[in-house]
């Protein structure tokens, strides 16, 4: 049967993946900070190669057309296209969201089909296995949610900006969202104090002050180019507050960031309660937890009273890989539906 690649070209990482014989056994998600320009994307295929070489075909999807580096998103997806056709020859096929995969000539001839619909490869798979679910994929940027009805994908929204009037995309991430973007207000010491409007912070230096442990997906630079310790993200986050990390304690900063964290849930969990309206699901149907903030996701299904499924388990993933299966969730979506399309 041989094994198939899956990738998900974004506009701050690529993301890969390898399935054979309905099992997801490679993923990796390779820094691609793609608005940097076109070469950053041949470094991070370069850094790939090894993974995909073995594959008789490549399942691409991708948001990267999004990217400040192109003018419009359908010069985005002819430019991605191009490029990829070029690495992968015969071997790439495109996602085209409901017109399922298509060869280059086709993608480029179907450009809103093709631009950030990775959301319905990860829903559509998710739909083969399971009925009902809401799918809830926490990136780095992004959280998608996204209702599963009689095994099919069911958004009210197609485009970034139809989702995002629907609720179904949040634009909030588990690490590059600006703490500015999340609240413009926290607590500290006792008073509320508003924040500098300015990217001095990011959700990642929020997080590490709370314990999280991000060395493995926190991969780009932070917002004053300096360190990831945790004096360092303190000092950061301090500048929001017009302070400096000496003038508040451990916990003085840990309640701080906790508020931050918070007001990020609220907004996902929010999105999740306005497409739930929408779309009425069954109490039993359960939240599929994609994305590197699967664990986050783990707790809005707590609040909203339904079971939960990581999306690793879904996708049949060895244990060395099944986090970040989860992890990069469209990746390994596009490669298992093409590997069943291709049996």
């Amino acid at each position: 049967m041989g094994m198939t690649a899956g990738l998900d070209v974004g506009g701050a990482h690529l993301k890969v993946a390898l399935v054979e014989a309905a099992r997801t056994v490679a993923v990796r998600q390779i820094a691609c900070p793609l608005w940097q320009g076109l070469d950053k994307l041949d470094t991070a295929l370069a850094e790939a190669h090894a993974l995909i070489s073995s594959a008789r075909s490549v399942a691409i999807t991708m948001t990267g057309e999004l990217s400040d580096l192109f003018p419009d998103r359908e010069t985005g997806v002819a430019t991605l296209v191009a490029r990829l056709s070029r690495e992968f020859e015969d071997k790439a096929r495109f996602w085209m969201g409901p017109r399922g995969f298509g060869r280059a000539e086709e993608a480029c001839h179907h450009p809103g089909d093709v631009g950030s619909t990775n959301f319905l490869a990860t829903a559509a798979f998710i739909g083969s296995s399971m009925a009902d679910a809401l799918l809830i994929d926490f990136g780095s940027t992004t959280a998608d949610i996204i209702p599963i009805s009689s095994g099919s994908p069911a958004p009210r929204g197609f485009t970034d900006a139809e989702r995002q009037i629907s609720g179904e995309l949040v634009y909030t991430g588990f690490t590059r969202t600006a703490v500015m973007g999340v609240t413009t207000e926290a607590p500290f010491r006792g008073e509320r104090v508003g924040f500098a409007r300015e990217y001095l912070a990011t959700m990642a230096d929020v997080r590490r002050i709370l314990g999280y442990d991000l060395t493995e997906i926190d991969q780009h630079a932070t917002a004053d180019g300096k360190g990831k310790s945790l004096a360092e993200s303190v000092a950061r986050l301090g500048r929001m507050l017009g302070r400096d990390a000496r003038d508040g304690t451990a916990e003085d900063w840990r309640q701080t960031a906790a508020f931050v964290r918070e007001c990020q849930l609220r907004s996902i969990h929010d999105g999740a309660a306005r497409v739930l309206s929408a779309a009425p699901l069954l109490a039993t149907a359960p939240i599929v937890a994609a994305g590197i903030g699967a664990g986050e996701i783990e707790e809005i299904a707590r609040r909203l009273g339904r079971p939960v499924v990581r999306f690793g388990t879904l996708a049949n993933a060895d244990q060395s890989c099944e986090a970040w299966a989860t992890g990069c969730a469209p990746a390994v979506a596009v490669a298992r539906l093409l590997g069943a399309a291709t049996q």
